[in-house]
């Protein structure tokens, strides 16, 4: 009799052990002929030896036990689709010439569970050679269920996939052609050369194929083969859509894992630029020291000072965000400070400023450099003193924030010139942070257009999923003299004005299009789609008589479509 182990599932996935006269030895001995390596196995974990013409196996109650079909066991008689669990190791016991066929529901249920084991190993497997053992193992155990004396098993996510996969089998038959008839008939039969082939879908998608060749004694009973088969391929289908679903569940995770991070830095980009701010801010948001973020508008220097105070000890307690420059020199103060009953026309009620709010977190001074003398002078006074009063009140309340201050000026130069105070921008320059503008970091533009993308999709409702290359090359040549704001925006803008579910050139603002610098590139495929778009545009022009709305109509396209694409394709001078 001629037995195996064939491993399942875990380190030794897809390996094959004979059995014969001998006895096995299982466990994580050097000796042991199944040589295990987690840690759940003992030295001699278990012994196979045959005995009157049947296979046992005996655990040696030396490790956390074997298990047969789910059951701990002392003593098993194993019977072929039996499976055997050790650790994370679990292999399936065949026999190629079984003394009597087991057609139990017991062992139809582990056969099945034996050949989803396989199939979606087999579909997560990386490399060719491995893919192969694995497609091996499988066909042994489909050849238990049906009398085929060959097969196939390919697997690719479209007819192209599925070509190439048969052109690398290492199966003698036309497996290309073949494939390709699969592909478009779904299920192929040859009485001729007793052969049948199932296409594999996973969510009404081609997946795979599954092909068997089978003596010709078989030949009469090819039509009950296919209907075997297609059980098979139906577990096959749920091997494929298990991994399908698995690898969709690990690319989320991994999006969020890279969110995750974003949030933690609040920025979005691998350039050098970034990845130096990053690690200053890591090194001193722990610290308590003032901090002055430097940077043209719309940088982002508001998300540098939350980054700054998310890593900080203080980031359980309040963020504060006052604008500087958003509230009159009246109405600041109180903003910042509070007031009392009766401190002013219309305080009918004591009010708590955004520094006692924020009480043991941080605030957030934007635009520093527009603060009103009076209140340069205040401000000085608490961070020196750590204490202020409310507008129209005498008690002093004591202060436990950290400062961020953040301002597009020159504050150096305002301070030599006297519009600043000198000692206030010592006292706030601490530290100084300088957030790069966009031109000065173009590789950041595409990652940061593909999160704008995202975010704007969701709030706007739309399914837009990917940038064109063309646009993307207009975003990164652009020099964005409103940085990352104005990025946002003109991604957002292109979202709502869209038509396709990719982001077109034509999509972006004018001022994106006329601004950019784009070169062409000879002979690219993207440069004869363009150099059609420009003629088909012009000869419908012409044929209109340069009638727009007629233009449009021609080229089934909305009349702004075409002005976009006008602009996009610089053809208002070939159109005057």
């Amino acid at each position: 009799m001629e037995a195996e182990f064939i491993v399942i599932s875990g380190p030794l996935l897809g390996e094959r052990f004979p059995l014969g006269p001998a006895e096995v030895r299982i466990g994580r001995a050097p000796t042991a002929q199944i040589r295990l390596a987690e840690a759940e196995a003992a030295w001699d974990h278990c012994v196979v030896r045959l005995r009157e013409g049947r296979y046992r196996i005996t655990d040696c109650h030396t490790g956390a036990g074997t298990y047969v079909n789910g059951m701990r066991a002392t003593e098993h008689a194993l019977e072929p689709d039996d499976q055997v669990s050790i650790g994370e190791t679990v292999m399936v016991y065949r026999e190629d010439t079984p003394a009597a066929a087991p057609d139990s529901p017991d062992h139809a249920l582990l056969r099945a569970c034996s050949l989803l084991f396989l199939l979606r190993a087999m579909a997560l497997a990386q490399s060719g050679g491995h893919r192969a053992t694995l497609e091996a193992q499988a066909l042994r155990l489909i050849a238990d269920i049906v009398p085929c004396e060959g097969g196939a098993i390919l697997l690719g996510r479209d007819e192209d996939e599925l070509r190439t996969a048969a052109r690398e089998h290492a199966s003698a038959a036309d497996l290309e052609s073949l494939a390709a008839r699969v592909c478009r008939e779904g299920a192929v039969m040859e009485p001729a050369n007793r052969m049948i082939a199932l296409a594999l879908y996973v969510h009404g998608v081609l997946a795979g194929v599954l092909a068997a060749w089978f003596p010709v004694a078989q030949a009469v009973h090819l039509s009950d083969h296919r209907d075997t088969l297609s059980a098979v391929a139906t577990l096959a289908t749920a091997a494929l859509e298990t991994v399908r679903e698995v690898t969709r569940l690990q690319s989320e995770n991994a999006l969020l894992i890279e969110r995750l991070g974003t949030a933690q830095t609040g920025m979005v980009g691998q350039s050098a630029a970034i990845g130096k701010l990053v690690q200053m801010i890591a090194r001193v948001a722990p610290q308590d020291t003032s901090v002055l973020v430097l940077g043209e508008s719309g940088v982002g220097k508001e998300l540098v000072a939350r980054a700054l105070h998310e890593q900080s000890p203080r980031a359980s307690l309040p963020f504060v965000a006052i604008n500087c420059a958003a509230i009159t020199e009246t109405l600041l103060e109180s903003e910042m400070f509070g007031h009392e009953k009766g401190a002013f026309t219309g305080a009918v009620a004591q009010k708590k400023g955004k520094l006692e709010v924020a009480e043991g977190g941080t605030v957030f001074l934007d635009e520093i450099g527009e603060l009103a003398p009076q209140l340069q002078a205040k401000l000085l006074r608490v961070l020196q003193q750590r204490e202020f009063e409310r507008v129209g009140g005498t008690r002093t309340m004591k202060l436990n924030v950290r400062l961020i201050a953040a301002t597009n000026r020159d504050l150096a130069a305002e301070a030599r010139r006297g519009t600043f105070r000198e000692d206030l921008y010592h006292r706030l320059n601490v530290v100084a942070l300088r957030v790069p503008p966009l031109r000065d970091r173009p590789e950041d533009i595409p990652a940061l257009a593909r999160y704008f993308l995202e975010r704007a999709s969701v709030r706007c409702h739309r399914r837009v999923t990917a940038i064109a290359p063309e646009a993307e090359r207009y975003l990164v040549t652009y020099s964005w003299p409103g940085n990352v704001r104005e990025l946002e925006n003109a991604i957002e803008r292109a979202v709502v004005l869209g038509q396709s579910d990719v982001l077109l050139p034509e999509d972006l603002p004018e001022t994106v299009l006329e601004s950019a610098q784009l070169p062409e590139i000879p002979g690219a495929l993207q440069s004869s789609v363009t150099q059609t778009k420009r003629q088909l545009i012009l000869t419908a022009w012409q044929e209109s008589g340069g009638d727009h709305k007629q233009t449009a109509a021609r080229l089934n396209i909305h009349p702004n479509s075409l002005r976009r694409l006008i602009r996009t394709l610089n053809l208002r001078d070939a159109l005057e």
